[in-house]
This record gives structure tokens, C-alpha cells and sequence, in this order.
């Protein structure tokens, strides 16, 4: 068995996954690597890909994509592993529109310098999050976090931007989401032996420390302390949500009245009425959701992460 299985989404980046792939061919090749590569042609078929690489005994999978790719194969490597059929490590070459889960396992978002990553083997252990409702009543994992309410109607609206990407798209849905989604649903949160009954514009529960390209909506959370950074955002009128869109932007957000910080490794949001629309690293879990219970996996996945110089440089 080849030691790294390499999947790409050709679709990532608007495109940007398959002009990479020949770059990538010709940069793993030059650094002298054990690897196969293949492509994706169809939604979850990354995680199908990842679990039968990592049961055939390849030692790491790496997706080359965006958070949605990275999402797939870290849920076919926990598959696997929760079988107890592979235990490959996840390699990341992110390509795609926010790159949030990449950043916050601190992986480099140049492709040359991911590649001599994978080389370097250099290994960190993180925690997994595990989310179980909406959609998914068998659960599904995420590396970086889960938005539910406004954040998660800013994903939807940017998959539907055409002439925008990155992080400007998420700012101009972020804007326009201002107009659609103001009234806060009243939702139910359990964590810490507490329990919050209050209309909740936003609810974000955090394993990483940014989404949507550039949004700080965890700055002080560690992928590896076994617990979620919980931020939930009250009911504010429209000039207030300009405001604390700013504020996410700069990480600034600790401390507003309008918002309340918490940790816990265990964490269940539930609709009062009606349901909660959310996302889990950009990958919808529902649309009008009942309730998400979701909880740490700790120290569940090895991530290949770029190896640091005496100075604190990244190896290039």
C-alpha cells in the first residue's frame, strides 16, 4: 500500500482543485513520495475514498480542497478508525473558499510549502467534534466548528455568490443575511450542567478559532484542549449585527453585552419552536434543525502540520 492517498476535489475553489492537481502531481513527485492521487466526482465521496484508503493501511490521507473536502475525509478516517480498520493521519492542501479548519491546525496555505509538510511527516494530535441531529441522526464529525443560526445562513447565501470568492463572499453575504435572517429563534442550550432559554441569533460552538475565511469567532481556542470555545449571540436590531460583524472580523467580541463565551465539551442546542438552521465546517447538518447535541472526540486525529525553525518560522 502506497503511504499517502492523495484526494482531490476538482471542484474546490471554484475550479481551483484541478488546476492544482498536476502542481501537486509534480511537487509530491520531486520530493520523492510514496503517493497515489485520484479525484472526486460526487458529494461524500471523499469520506467513501478516506475510510478505504486509511483500512487498506495507508498511513496518511490528504485532502486537497476546501473545508467541505477536509470535512469529508476527516469523517473516512474516523469512520475507520472507530472500526478499528486504519488509523491513517490527515494531510491538508487547502485550496478552497475559507480554509478555517486548515488554519486552525496552523497548515500553511502555500501548496509548496504543504507539500514538503506531508514529507516532513511532522504530526499533531487534535480533538474531533462530533455532531449528532438535523440531518445526520447518526452523527457526523468536524475538525473546526458548528454555526448555527445567522452563521450558518452566511455559509448558505456564500455557496450562491458567482462573482465573488473567499472571504469577500462571506462578507457580502454576511450583509445580506443582516436582511434575512434578524429575528432570532428562541432556542434551548445545555452545557457545563447549565441550561440558557433565550432567543439566540447565533450559536457557535468552536474547535478551531475562525470561519467563513476571516471571521475570529473563537481567537483564544486550542484544537487540543478537549473542550469547544461556545459563543452565543443575542438578539441585537440591524445596526448592532453591523457592528458585531466588525467585531468578529477583529476578534473583538468578548466582553459585548450582547454576547455570552463559555467552554464545555459537551453542548445541546435545541429549537423552542419551529427549527435552527446549521452548518458544520461549511457542510450543511440541517435547514430547520430540532436539536444538535454535540460533543468533543479529544485527542482522536493526528493532522500533519508544517514542522517550526528554532526561530518560529514554518519549514519552507
Amino acid at each position: 500500500m502506497t503511504i499517502y492517498n492523495v484526494i482531490v476535489n476538482p471542484t474546490s475553489g471554484r475550479g481551483k482543485g484541478e488546476e492544482v492537481f498536476p502542481l501537486v502531481r509534480k511537487e509530491l513527485t520531486r520530493l520523492g513520495l510514496d503517493f497515489e492521487m485520484c479525484r472526486t466526482d460526487a458529494p461524500r465521496h471523499a469520506i467513501e475514498l478516506a475510510e478505504t484508503a486509511s483500512n487498506e493501511g495507508c498511513e496518511v490521507v490528504v485532502a486537497v480542497g476546501g473545508d467541505g473536502t477536509a470535512n469529508e475525509v476527516l469523517n473516512g478516517l474516523m469512520l475507520a478508525k472507530l472500526r478499528g480498520q486504519g488509523k491513517a493521519a490527515l494531510g491538508l492542501i487547502s485550496v478552497g473558499r475559507g480554509n478555517d479548519f486548515a488554519y486552525g491546525v496552523g497548515t500553511s496555505p502555500r501548496l509548496g510549502d504543504a507539500c514538503q509538510a506531508l514529507a516532513d511527516r511532522n504530526q499533531k494530535t487534535i480533538d474531533v467534534g462530533l455532531s449528532t441531529g438535523g440531518d445526520y441522526p447518526e452523527g457526523r464529525y468536524f475538525g473546526n466548528g458548528v454555526g448555527i443560526g445567522f452563521d450558518a445562513v452566511v455559509g448558505f447565501e456564500a455557496l450562491k455568490m458567482k462573482r465573488l470568492h473567499g472571504f469577500p463572499s462571506y462578507i457580502a453575504a454576511a450583509l445580506k443575511t443582516i436582511f434575512l435572517y434578524f429575528q432570532a429563534p428562541t432556542v434551548r442550550i445545555e452545557y457545563q450542567g447549565e441550561t440558557l432559554v433565550q432567543p439566540a441569533l447565533m450559536v457557535s460552538v468552536m474547535n478551531g478559532r475562525r470561519l467563513g475565511g476571516g471571521f475570529m469567532m473563537a481567537p483564544e481556542s486550542q484544537i487540543d484542549d478537549g473542550s469547544f470555545d461556545l459563543t452565543i449571540v443575542d438578539q441585537v436590531g440591524r445596526a448592532m449585527m453591523f457592528a458585531l460583524i466588525l467585531r468578529f472580523m477583529q476578534g473583538s467580541q468578548v466582553g459585548h453585552p450582547a454576547i455570552k463565551i463559555a467552554r464545555s465539551a459537551e453542548i445541546t442546542v435545541t429549537a423552542d419552536q419551529g427549527g435552527i438552521p446549521a452548518h458544520a465546517d461549511g457542510e450543511t447538518l440541517c435547514e430547520a434543525g430540532e436539536q444538535l447535541e454535540l460533543e468533543i472526540v479529544p485527542q482522536s486525529m493526528e493532522v500533519i502540520i508544517p514542522v517550526k525553525r528554532q526561530n518560529g518560522d514554518t519549514q519552507v
